[in-house]
């Protein structure tokens, strides 16, 4: 949930659509085991989708962000920069029940939307892929929101008709869909 940066950007990275439930299995958001980054993170190709079998509809009040985005406008105050090295990345966002994973940038951060440090994201920081983060997650008023445990910011990310839109410490970004 850091800035990403040149380098990590690199080409889009390709979008597998493999799981690890068989096609028939009933998955819940509360069976589905936890993703964690890998050991240096992922590389230049998304893993595969975590929560691609589950059955559980999303909670109301959510924004439903699932798909692949990539970040086309970068806005500090609300006006749009000519270029932002944010520009161009992909996330890629599932969701089930109350739980979402963003992957993006050589990370993933899986978490309960449930107000809790337990269930939030407890992963590492993008920037290095080691320092350890916890994150609180929760929807409120149809955005997601997050509060790293210790540092007075909020990340955020809301649908805004068929866009994403994801704020950041210092910058606010639109997101159109891939997929």
């Amino acid at each position: 949930l850091v800035p990403i940066t040149a380098a990590a950007r690199g080409p889009m990275p390709s979008a597998r659509r493999r799981t690890m439930f068989s096609s028939t299995t009933i998955a819940s958001s509360t069976t589905i085991p936890v993703a964690r980054t890998p050991v240096g993170g992922y590389g230049d190709t998304f893993p595969d989708p975590i929560l691609s079998a589950c059955t559980d509809p999303i909670i109301d009040g959510a924004p439903d962000m699932r798909g692949l985005w990539r970040v086309v406008e970068a806005m500090v105050d609300g006006s749009p920069l000519a270029e932002h090295r944010i520009v161009g990345s992909v996330q890629r966002i599932e969701q089930c029940g109350d739980r979402v994973t963003i992957t993006a940038g050589g990370i993933i951060h899986d978490m309960r939307c449930d107000g809790t440090e337990a269930n939030g994201v407890n992963d590492v920081a993008e920037f290095d892929k080691t320092t350890p983060i916890t994150v609180v997650a929760t929807f409120e008023d149809g955005v997601h929101v997050l509060r790293p445990v210790g540092v007075p910011i909020e990340v955020k990310r809301w649908r805004d008709g068929d866009d994403l839109m994801w704020q950041y410490v210092g910058f606010t970004c639109r997101l159109t869909r891939l997929d």
